[in-house]
């Protein structure tokens, strides 16, 4: 086991409200919203319950290759644009191809190419099905293009925990350059799943907004009005290496992460425990690891996806963890601007956690209107200073089936 930090030295993001990390942190500083009204005839269609979510607001087709595009499913396709956008970020790094791992996750996958497939063969029979059908929709297929395009060779692995998956992929990760198995890791995750069967499924459930008439305004955790979720995509990637390597090669360091906690509800598949068990265990696992006490945190990005249940949900498992303390951290809750990208959040809200303690600002949680006051969390609608000195975040995932994962991240 190496006693090596482990430290971020690119980031890429591909989000409904930026095309880049960059432009992504900016929009969210702003409190910018990237819910729109969906403009495909399938909505109308299939008469769809929930007419609006946040697509990405640059599509991977406008980045990538004709032929890249063709081989790839837009999950994977996401997942290549901002791998390649951390990479460059990280300045490329020179290091062995058996040294270089891919952990890229996932928590649906080939989505679109599946079900396009499925139409295919029901109205034109077997022949007109593509070849690539399967390479396309395989869960592991996005951390196979970025292992292929890079040349990664040490390892290209796959977690699918639903919406805890590429935090938890982080958190793998982390792991794998502490055992020594790889000096730089691409990590991160990927989703592409605004389609009919999930926006109707997910409405089925009673999970969705229903805000159609507003959708900019739909998303609002910890609002005491707020009702549901909405649907995000895209994908956001880190590249992870050890200290000892980033030194060596005069690499920009952003952050380091110093702890990660992985833990199972084993409570209900969709359910969130309501005494928050689970949860708060991952928050503990992840600063125990890290060596600091709660007492250390100075912001925390949370899971928050505006549903009635599950935020009380978060709250609890973090007063479990903090105490009274809670209250007085300054906390972010994102997904109000982005929406739920599913696989690909907790990517995307680990690179906000590194920008937000690096830049001393705890970014807003917009459409905060009246505060429920059974959660009485540090928000704002603006965004919080963080103050001097060392900062400390972390950054929570919690996905279907009781998943619950959990980054510690501090300034270098």
């Amino acid at each position: 086991m190496s006693t090596s930090r482990i430290v971020v030295t690119g980031i890429g993001a591909s989000s409904p409200i930026g095309g880049t990390a960059p432009d992504s942190w900016t929009a969210l500083l702003g409190g910018a919203s990237g819910a729109r009204t969906l403009e495909h005839e399938w909505v109308e269609q299939y008469s769809l319950p929930v007419t609006f979510a946040a697509e990405a607001l640059v599509r991977p087709e406008a980045v990538l290759e004709r032929t890249e595009v063709r081989r790839l499913d837009p999950s994977s396709q996401f997942a290549l644009v901002a791998a390649r956008e951390a990479w460059a970020d990280a300045g490329a790094p020179d290091v062995e191809p058996e040294r270089l791992g891919v952990d890229f996750a996932t928590g649906i996958g080939g989505l679109w190419t599946l079900l396009d497939a499925w139409d295919t063969l029901r109205e034109k029979g077997p022949r007109r099905v593509m070849p690539m059908t399967v390479p396309m929709l395989m869960p592991n297929a996005a951390a196979a293009a970025v292992s292929m395009h890079f040349g990664a060779r040490a390892f290209a692995r796959t977690v699918a925990s639903a919406c805890a998956s590429s935090t938890e992929s982080i958190v793998n990760a982390f792991e794998h350059l502490r055992a020594g198995l790889a000096d730089v890791v691409i990590a991160g995750g990927t989703e592409s799943a605004i389609h009919p069967i999930t926006m109707a499924s997910f409405a089925s459930m009673q999970a969705l907004s229903k805000r159609n008439d507003d959708p900019a305004h739909a998303s609002r955790p910890y609002s005491a009005d707020r009702d549901g979720f909405v649907m995000g995509e895209g994908a956001g990637a880190l590249v992870l290496e050890t200290e000892e390597h980033a030194i060596a090669r005069g690499a920009r360091i952003y952050a380091v992460i110093v702890g990660g906690g992985v833990t199972a509800d084993s409570y209900h598949i969709t359910a969130n425990d309501p005494e928050g068990r689970g949860a708060s265990r991952a928050v503990t696992f992840a600063l125990e690891q890290a060596g600091v006490s709660p007492d250390d945190v100075t912001h925390i990005n949370a899971h928050a996806t505006s549903t009635p249940v599950g935020d009380p949900a978060e709250y609890t498992a973090l007063k479990t963890v903090f105490g009274d303390r809670v209250h007085e951290i300054p906390v972010s809750a994102t997904k109000a601007s982005t929406g739920h990208l599913l696989g690909g959040t907790g990517a995307l809200e680990a690179i906000f956690s590194i920008l937000a303690i690096q830049n001393r600002i705890a970014p807003p949680t917009i459409n905060l209107t009246t505060q429920d006051p059974e959660i009485p969390l540090r928000v704002s609608g603006e965004p919080i200073p963080l103050g001097d000195g060392p900062q400390l975040a972390i950054s929570n995932s919690f996905g279907f089936g009781g998943h619950n994962a959990v980054l510690a991240i501090s300034t270098p």
